[in-house]
């Protein structure tokens, strides 16, 4: 018994040890972490108002006073990619908590019981699959309107379908170990053998798929805001700062080039962070 109790703690410190020992994951959680951090901390980091404007700087150059240049109207191009990252990250996270509220659960039900709940939830979700995903929360968003809210509920719902279906295809594989065998032998009902047997067994490739799709998440509300469906002037935003400097590529280069730059390096570094999660969660890498 003690054996197989100490067996999950010494699988953590495995895949602990593995992902320290993978650089580019430790490159990904280097860059997702200073991004949280500026998110978090720009409230009380001593930078300009993201929406205050200054009409005698308009379009100027990076400088000592404004690091990142100012845009169109005079406003500090560093304190709103601070700002916008808060915007661009919430949507990635919270988007992605819908999908995965949503999405566990029917994927859960669908492989578990199978038969006709498992056709009739595979089907719909097989409907949605066939829908490009962008295409499909820009529908979202705008039948929902114009909101940063909207904009993340939008992204979730998109993202359902990948969830339910992964889940599922976890579940089938699962559902028949011995364990589980075991648990319906003794008695259990089948939501205590769904919570307690299944769900930690199939987490480990869920979490590595709401990591990557986190990123996916951050691009898709950076378009949404590009097209003025997510967040909303004067509020700040990575993909709406993009939208307003493609009139001034040649006047203001830098308006495009550091939204931009944080777009990047931000979803490379969930990529790459999720890269390694795979890696070090791999049961057969142990």
């Amino acid at each position: 018994m003690t054996a197989i109790a100490d067996q999950p703690a010494k699988t953590t410190s495995r895949s602990w040890r593995k992902l320290r020992s993978n650089k580019s994951a430790l490159v990904g959680v280097t860059l997702v972490t200073f991004f949280v951090a500026l998110a978090l901390l720009a409230p009380v980091l001593p930078i300009a108002d993201p929406i205050g404007t200054d009409w005698g700087a308009i379009r100027k150059p990076p400088t000592a006073a404004a690091w990142m240049g100012t845009d169109e109207i005079g406003r500090d191009v560093l304190s709103r990619m601070i700002w916008g990252a808060r915007a661009s990250l919430l949507a990635g996270v919270v988007s992605v908590l819908i999908a995965v509220a949503i999405g566990v659960p029917f994927g859960l039900i669908s492989g578990y019981f199978g038969g006709w709940t498992d056709s009739i939830i595979s089907r719909i979700t097989d409907a949605l699959l066939a829908m490009p995903f962008l295409i499909m929360a820009i529908a979202l968003a705008a039948f929902l309107g114009p909101s940063l809210t909207n904009a993340m509920i939008a992204i979730g719902l998109s993202a359902v379908p990948i969830f339910i279906r992964l889940t599922r295809g976890q579940v089938l594989a699962v559902k028949t170990e011995d364990y589980v065998e075991g648990a319906r032998a003794i008695g259990l009902g089948h939501v205590p053998i769904m919570t307690r047997y299944i769900l930690p067994n199939v987490f480990p490739p869920i979490l590595v798929q709401a990591t990557l799709t986190i990123a996916t998440a951050i691009i898709a509300e950076a378009s949404l805001s590009f097209l003025g469906l997510g967040q909303q002037p004067p509020a700040p935003s990575w993909g709406s700062m993009l939208n307003t400097a493609k009139n001034f590529l040649s006047q203001a280069p830098w308006m495009a080039i550091w939204p931009g730059a944080g777009i990047f390096l931000v979803v490379i570094g969930f990529n790459l962070m999720g890269d390694g999660l795979r890696d070090a969660l791999d049961p057969r890498e142990h």
